[in-house]
């Protein structure tokens, strides 16, 4: 089947799916949803809020350890005198990699446990089954981690990265290194999907070439036949948006094909200093990642993230983008409700819609867009050594302003 048809075929598809999960929900995405929203416990001398990560199954190599940072930044703040007078109460729900518990989950938290905010959610297959809830309940969530873009709900607030603050810088260093052809490795879901369909339209528009194009199943360990096509394509370089633990089995499959980041280099988006150690720093070492925060950024503010959590959990842990932006959420919440004096959510978010909610985060200054509820976030390439860690290599310089929907970009015109 001719490309062009395929795509359209994908975006029916993911329309379809969306349209009839916001149906059954009663309410469209950034429309204000009708009846009453959900209550938030103000009561007792805790103001509870939600933690919704996957504890268990394939995504839990990654969202354990987005968990723990959270639990650092409630502990911090409950030290510091609490918010508004109050003690967090964290509630810790498992997604167990599953997107209909990821909304069964959300959905307990919201109604039965009257959290202020929830934070979590990993995959955007998990943050699309729980959006409806969130709509309909005009509850809050923060998202921690960089995803495809093309999309903002009034009731979410993206800590990660956005498509130009992620996809599009990883493309333009690729590109100025001399690259200009290119494999693309996915996992089979939206994310993969709609991120390799920004990654084509970008390639058309600067003379590049997407020489292959291949998808396996979230939690897949058979990679060794797409190993083998990435290694005869003569690719100038991969473009990778596996998640989850595909990748422990992806790059032994690789390194076993005598591919290496001199040869064919790998760009990720998805591998950070947690899962390097799960893989192993042997078979990564050189190969790229595109993120807004590393261990090894500079500054007093992840000085004192990282000593704090490896005082928690172990000297021979790890800090990451995910986690940091996770963390980051915590305060951001705080933030927002200082401002506004009030845990009600419409409260909040007129509190963020005004402008200024900013926090000194161990990436740098991030501030909250009102409009998106995307943040300022500076672009950074990373290599990964030897030891594991994974160091700048490139950096956009100051924070990128967010363009979920990319219509800065004369190229990505039939994406909006």
């Amino acid at each position: 089947m001719p490309r062009a048809r395929v795509d359209r075929l994908i975006a029916c598809l993911i329309a379809f799916a969306a349209a009839i999960a916001l149906t059954a929900c009663g309410a469209r995405t950034g429309e204000q949803p009708s009846g009453d929203a959900a209550e938030v416990d103000t009561s007792g001398d805790t103001i509870k809020v939600g933690l919704l990560n996957s504890l268990s199954g394939t995504m839990a190599i990654s969202e354990v350890t987005v968990r723990d940072a959270l639990m650092l930044a409630i502990d911090e703040i409950n030290a510091d005198g609490g918010v508004l007078g109050k003690q967090i109460e964290p509630i810790s729900e498992d997604g167990a990699s599953d997107w209909p518990t990821f909304a069964e989950k959300s959905e307990k938290l919201i109604q039965e446990d009257q959290v202020a905010a929830v934070f979590g959610c990993w995959t955007s297959a998990s943050r699309k089954a729980v959006l409806p809830v969130f709509e309909q309940n005009r509850s809050l969530l923060f998202y921690p981690v960089q995803y495809e873009g093309l999309e903002q709900s009034p009731y979410i607030f993206y800590t990660g990265a956005t498509t130009n603050q992620q996809i599009v810088p990883a493309l333009d260093y690729l590109r100025e290194e001399g690259a200009r052809s290119l494999y693309l490795v996915g996992s089979d879901y939206v994310f993969p999907r709609t991120a390799n369909r920004i990654i084509r339209e970008y390639a058309s528009a600067h003379d590049m070439e997407i020489v292959g194009e291949d998808y396996a199943p979230l939690g897949s360990t058979e990679f060794g036949t797409i190993a083998n096509k990435v290694e005869s394509s003569g690719a100038d370089a991969v473009f990778n948006t596996l998640n989850g633990d595909s990748n422990v089995s992806f790059f032994k499959e690789y390194d076993s094909s005598g591919l290496t980041a001199e040869t064919m280099p790998v760009m990720s988006v998805s591998i950070a200093e947690e899962e390097v150690r799960s893989i192993g720093a042997e078979f990564l070492e050189g190969q790229l990642t595109s993120w807004n925060y590393y261990q090894t950024t500079e500054g007093a503010a992840n000085d004192r993230f990282v000593s704090a959590y490896q005082d928690r959990y172990g000297a021979d842990r790890p800090t990451s983008d995910p986690m940091e932006a996770a963390y980051t959420s915590v305060y951001l919440w705080k933030e927002m409700v200082e401002a506004a004096g009030s845990f009600e959510v419409a409260d909040v978010k007129a509190a963020a819609a005004e402008g200024g909610i900013t926090f000194e985060a161990p990436e740098g200054l991030v501030t909250v867009d009102g409009e998106t509820q995307h943040l300022f976030k500076t672009a950074r390439i990373g290599r990964i050594g030897a030891d594991g860690q994974i160091t700048e290599v490139w950096s956009s310089g100051e924070p990128i302003e967010p363009d979920p929907y990319l219509h800065g970009y004369d190229w990505a015109g039939e994406l909006a």
